[in-house]
């Protein structure tokens, strides 16, 4: 549980440990948001403590859960959601996903996407042998499961790719959590063309991501946003994940995408399909993949940067909410 109470990051003591994107995007806020209007409002992520809420100030709920985490049950009484001033979300999907869950009015409600401080890219390293790096980096309840049996089968027939694992619910505090996980972390310890990193700080992942190639992503989970995806896309690596929940918003035209399934089975297939597109194209049509890479960094970098376009939009919201404000 993370708010910013008087400008500044208060924590449960849950979430002490915590480095998430939640603390992130809270972060990047006090960072760069003007803070005479942080004095006049709360800004609460995701989950609600009385102790968060001031009557005497404005108060937001920033959501980056789903509609149905027990946590969110509160907003379907419009009662309790009178405490809010405004409810962010960070989706067009989640937005319409809590009014259709929890019939929250949109007129209660306001799009505001999270966001990435932009990832300085020198030119990426020319392949050398035709290597081609792969990433994933996020918890291991999103993918991981089908990503490494699929990436063992490409392995067999391709010496020269390479993949990355930072992953582990340690990230947040939750080491408990990576026991389900284990033998899929011991998998990508054996293998010789995998490296286990588990959980690491941001910056060293933002140090990986710009010798990286290909973030693969098959995501079984239903984002809300994808701070991975974007930072992915800041640091020049070519996206592949499903259009599942928020990431055909998020990823746009930029990723190549393909249709989510719910047979595990079928998504491991398409996904392999698509994967091995993507390799072959890294491989065989560098000039093609440094142009539109080139211009997918130049659109993260304008419409999802802190600061920037997020720091004016922002504040522009926190400026409609006082207008008495000098």
């Amino acid at each position: 549980m993370t708010a910013i109470i008087n400008g500044h990051l208060k924590r449960n003591e849950l979430t002490t440990n915590s480095m998430g994107g939640t603390e992130l995007m809270a972060m990047r806020m006090i960072k760069t948001l003007d803070h005479q209007l942080l004095k006049h409002v709360n800004i609460i992520h995701s989950r609600v403590r009385p102790e968060y809420i001031d009557k005497s100030k404005k108060n937001i709920l920033v959501l980056n859960d789903l509609p149905d985490d027990p946590e969110s049950a509160h907003l379907a009484d419009e009662k309790l959601r009178k405490r809010f001033d405004k409810i962010v979300c960070v989706s067009n999907w989640q937005m319409q996903y809590y009014n259709m869950v929890h019939g929250i009015p949109y007129a209660e409600m306001h799009m505001l996407s999270n966001g990435i401080e932009p990832i300085d890219v020198p030119l990426k390293k020319s392949f050398n042998n035709n290597k081609v790096k792969l990433i994933y980096h996020t918890t291991p309840h999103r993918g991981l499961e089908i990503l490494v049996p699929v990436f063992e089968y490409l392995a067999k027939q391709d010496p020269d790719i390479h993949l990355d694992v930072y992953s582990s619910f340690s990230i947040y505090g939750w080491s408990e959590r990576d026991r389900a996980y284990q033998e899929l972390f011991d998998k990508c310890k054996q293998h010789d063309q995998i490296t286990y990193h588990g959980a690491r700080p941001n910056k060293e992942v933002r140090e990986a991501l710009q010798e990286s190639h290909i973030f693969a992503y098959p995501s079984i989970w239903p984002e809300t946003f994808c701070l991975a995806a974007v930072e992915a896309m800041s640091a020049k690596n070519f996206v592949v994940c499903p259009n599942y929940a928020a990431l055909p918003e998020v990823t746009g035209k930029w990723a190549r995408t393909y249709q989510w399934s719910e047979d595990k089975n079928m998504h491991a297939n398409r996904f392999a399909q698509e994967l091995m597109i993507a390799i072959h194209l890294v491989r065989s049509q560098q000039d093609m993949m440094h142009n539109l890479l080139e211009h997918q960094k130049a659109y993260y970098d304008n419409f999802y940067n802190w600061p920037g376009t997020l720091t004016d939009q922002w504040n522009a919201l926190l400026k409609s909410l006082l207008p008495h404000y000098k």
